[in-house]
């Protein structure tokens, strides 16, 4: 990404004007053109009050761009709340009680995957977590634990404390070796790192549109390969989950042949406004080239933390990491604090400082980090 392009597009986040903000690992920035989507919504609401009909175009459009973000056909998209939303609705029709009924998460879940899962022990499930090797998952552990038990593997793209990048084709081919289904939560890194559900060879993708997919709370999807929809039926339901949303039936439960089945009740729908605004944007900008662009940022972030003496909580190199850097601190709320008053929004989790670039971040940004980080070298451990 040239210099030229990325400077236009870093004018149309208006937070820049007074801030750093490389905080996307927690909510992507506002730009110009979601704020406006609000503002179409609003419109709408003020001239027509209702516009149903318009509305479930937006929602199929969301669909269809999500799809087109991981390479899925829009049928295989659930359009939903929240990834918790989505990961509820699909264990609702999961079986745990045949002979595999083992669920193998990680300890690099992210609290509501691994509550959901755990939630599942009462109808028979039976969970696991793959441990971590010096900040990484132990493949070799991963490896152990799967076996013909294992009814499906849960893993996440990006490790929401420390921003490891999982190697998810590694990991599908132990799941795929026992037969078991693969998981993927993707909120960490979708929309900043590549991702293809057909060269991957995952089951199903759960993810959100408010950090890199730089959109809002209220718009989660899930995705759900083709061939298992119809095997799967969802207790958890809603009248956007029906075959015909607009049949009003009640007197049964008709779900939808495809992924919509795993669709609830009523969307978020000004939050749908921001998700195609948001798509749009990111699907403009391209996923490779914010990958290409944020990894250099990164690299020039954590040499400067290396220098400074300070320490990474991971070691990663360009594979391996995530669109986060995560720093260590002896009081991380301390040090958000302090760079924030220095006008740079960062974020933490378990004691590091997290530093997540975007598209429209640059070295302006990376290097008010460093100066602020060496300002507080009392709090870096």
């Amino acid at each position: 990404m040239n210099d030229t392009i990325m400077e236009k597009y870093r004018r149309e986040f208006p937070i820049f004007k007074h801030a750093h903000y490389i905080n996307s690992c927690s909510y992507g920035a506002l730009s110009h053109q979601v704020e406006a989507a609000y503002g179409d919504y609003l419109n709408c609401r003020r001239t027509k009050g209702a516009d149903w009909l318009y509305w479930c175009e937006i929602h199929e459009d969301v669909r269809a761009r999500f799809a087109a973000l991981v390479n899925a056909a829009p049928d295989e998209i659930a359009v939903t709340t929240s990834a918790s939303a989505s990961l509820s609705s699909l264990i609702s029709a999961l079986d745990f009680s045949g002979p595999r009924h083992r669920v193998v998460t990680t300890d690099h879940a992210f609290p509501t995957e691994a509550q959901n899962w755990h939630a599942q022990a009462t109808r028979g499930a039976e969970i696991v977590h793959v441990r971590e090797r010096d900040g990484q998952l132990d493949l070799e552990h991963m490896a152990e634990l799967v076996d013909e038990k294992t009814l499906i593997v849960a893993v996440p793209l990006v490790c929401y404390r420390h921003g490891v990048l999982n190697d998810i084709a590694a990991i599908s081919k132990i799941a795929r070796k026992a037969g078991a289904m693969i998981l993927v939560d993707g909120y960490q890194g979708l929309g900043a790192v590549p991702f293809d559900v057909r060269a991957l060879d995952v089951d199903f993708l759960i993810g959100g549109a408010l950090k890199y997919l730089l959109s809002s709370a209220g718009v989660g999807f899930l995705y759900v390969r083709e061939n298992l929809v119809a095997g799967l039926y969802p207790l958890q339901t809603g009248w956007f989950a029906q075959a015909d949303i607009h049949a009003m039936k009640i007197h049964g439960n008709e779900p939808a042949p495809n992924a919509r089945r795993f669709e609830q009740g009523t969307p978020s729908v000004p939050s749908l406004y921001a998700a195609r605004a948001g798509l749009d944007y990111m699907l403009n900008v391209g996923v490779a080239a914010t990958r290409k662009h944020v990894q250099g940022l990164n690299r020039a972030l954590k040499d400067g933390v290396r220098a400074l003496g300070g320490t990474l909580t991971v070691a990663l190199d360009d594979v391996a990491q995530g669109p986060m850097v995560a720093i260590r601190s002896t009081d991380d709320h301390a040090l958000v604090a302090a760079l924030e008053a220095d006008n740079i929004v960062t974020s933490c989790r378990d004691g590091n400082l997290r530093v997540s670039a975007h598209f429209y971040n640059d070295m302006s940004d990376i290097n008010a980090v460093l100066a602020a980080l060496e300002k507080n070298k009392a709090l870096l451990a």
